[in-house]
């Protein structure tokens, strides 16, 4: 639980002590090689994006272009997970079998399906050390081997038997994964769809279907069916709707399948011989009308709604539903609905907190009518973006510092919560304040260090934060608040030997 990765930025240019050496990172280097191959036939953000697509490498991507992706539903093309997996292995296996087919002696000799398994493995393999080799391609991976090796040992690749032995052989190689929201709406998405595909296949009417209706029906159906897989998660863990990505992605997920991916394979195989003008076409065609697609649904109205975050108890309750559903036989199946409407109603009803502190003591945060108002319009920026996103709030921080909440100086931040009465004090002259400041108010956040507590004044300081973490506040009907510490557990990775209680504080006097 440490040292697994960071983000971070840097005010000043970042220098490489030592350049490689030759014949060192190899693969970086055919994949900056690549990108740099597309963008150089591709111009503009479709070059960007199939760069993206195809290599992982998303850097000359404008911001412009991922908040129309996100808007739309559509980031998780850039993604090279699952799906990106999915269409070159697809590709290039239906590539080999039928190249084999059309070689007769060939055709007579191989068992074309086995060899076409056994190229789209290594490819795929390939394909996952040049794209960084990064968690969610990792997955697709694992996935994809356990299809194909299921091919080569004479088993059917799609059953729910195929998708469980993949999760558990990533579980036991990174069992903390289960928490991601990569791992969950990958594995929604993939069972949903061999439990929906499966029951469609003893439909007696899809039979029928002329094989242009059964194409139009798989592409309709396993969007509608992944992406009512995928939305409750994707809303509980981004916090996000995107009403229109059902319709973006019917419109654009085929171009990633029939244009991109394969056009990709066509331009590497045809590149040595300098014909690679049909792929690099056939990429940039689809990287454009997926962009346009993008910025057409983001700029509709309504194209987002917030969601708030549930409590922890309503994802487990839905992913418990929705594998009852999909298991069990016969109608006892239907009792899955229970647990599934506990969630969704336990997800409605219970609320946000009324008080949220950050864990430097610099930003607060008060639930009012037109939504969370916060002390500051600068500052602890992670904190508010967080706390505003779980409310299920678009605004920004500037927006929300705006709102009526919070009166009196930066420096003397006061607030009404119920019957309590705040004052967030932070700068050089905060703890000179403290004394003024425990005489007019209930409740005092200092973004300060104390070496004593004054009585009679309650006080929630930086020593005090160091210990709890951010905190939470429940009003309660009484009157009173309840304090809730972010370091509520004492775990041994985090170094803390003793948790952090819940405090009530009485109604104020």
């Amino acid at each position: 639980f440490e040292g697994l990765g960071a983000v971070g930025s840097s005010r000043s240019p970042l220098l490489g002590l030592e350049p490689a050496a030759l014949g060192e990172e190899w693969v970086n280097r055919l994949r900056a090689h690549l990108s740099g191959a597309i963008m150089a036939r591709i111009p503009g953000q479709a070059g960007a994006f199939a760069s993206g697509a195809v290599t992982g490498d998303r850097s000359q991507i404008v911001q412009a272009t991922v908040q129309d992706l996100r808007a739309s539903n559509l980031s998780h093309l850039l993604a090279i997970s699952g799906m990106n997996m999915a269409f070159l292995t697809g590709f290039v296996f239906a590539l080999v079998r039928y190249g084999i087919a059309l070689v007769p002696p060939m055709a007579l000799r191989l068992n074309s399906k086995k060899v076409a398994a056994a190229v789209a493995l290594l490819v795929s393999a390939f394909y996952l050390a040049l794209s960084g080799a990064n968690v969610a391609t990792e997955r697709a991976f694992v996935m994809v081997a356990v299809m194909l090796v299921a091919v080569l040992a004479d088993r059917r690749a799609f059953t729910l038997r195929a998708v469980a032995l993949a999760g558990t052989l990533l579980l036991l190689w990174q069992p903390d994964s289960l928490f991601g929201p990569g791992f969950q709406m990958s594995f929604a998405a993939t069972i949903a769809l061999v439990a929906g595909f499966d029951a469609l296949r003893r439909w007696p009417r899809a039979q029928g279907l002329p094989w242009w209706g059964r194409g139009v029906m798989v592409a309709v159906l396993s969007t509608v069916i992944a992406g009512a897989a995928t939305a409750p998660l994707g809303a509980a863990h981004f916090n996000r709707f995107t009403d229109y990505g059902m319709i973006a992605n019917l419109l654009t997920v085929p171009a990633m399948g029939m244009l991109i991916m394969p056009g990709a394979v066509i331009a590497v195989l045809l590149a040595p011989l300098g014909l690679a003008a049909p792929g690099f076409w056939a990429m940039e065609l689809g990287a454009r009308w997926i962009l346009a697609v993008a910025h057409l649904v983001a700029g509709w109205k309504g194209a987002v709604t917030g969601i708030p975050a549930p409590v922890p108890a309503v994802l487990p309750l839905l992913a418990l539903g929705a594998l009852w559903v999909v298991i069990w036989q016969g109608r006892a199946r239907w009792l899955g609905i229970v647990p599934l409407l506990a969630g969704f109603v336990l997800w409605a009803v219970l609320p946000r907190p009324d008080l949220l502190i950050s864990a430097d003591g610099g930003l607060a945060g008060v639930m009012g009518s037109e939504g969370r108002a916060l002390s500051a319009a600068k500052g602890a920026g992670f904190a508010a973006t967080d706390w505003l996103a779980n409310d299920g709030d678009l605004a920004d921080q500037e927006e929300a510092a705006n709102r009526k909440g919070f009166t009196g100086p930066a420096m003397a931040r006061g607030f009404q919560l119920g019957g309590w009465r705040g004052v967030v004090l932070k700068g050089k002259g905060a703890a000179a304040q403290l004394d003024r400041a425990c005489k007019e108010n209930d409740l005092v956040i200092l973004a300060a260090d104390l070496a004593a507590l004054p009585e009679g004044c309650i006080v929630i300081d930086r020593t005090e934060l160091a210990l709890s973490g951010a905190v939470a506040g429940w009003l309660e009907p009484d009157g009173g608040l309840r304090l809730v510490p972010v370091n509520r557990s004492a775990r041994a990775w985090t170094g803390r030997s003793k948790a952090q209680p819940v405090i009530v504080l009485l109604p104020p006097q």
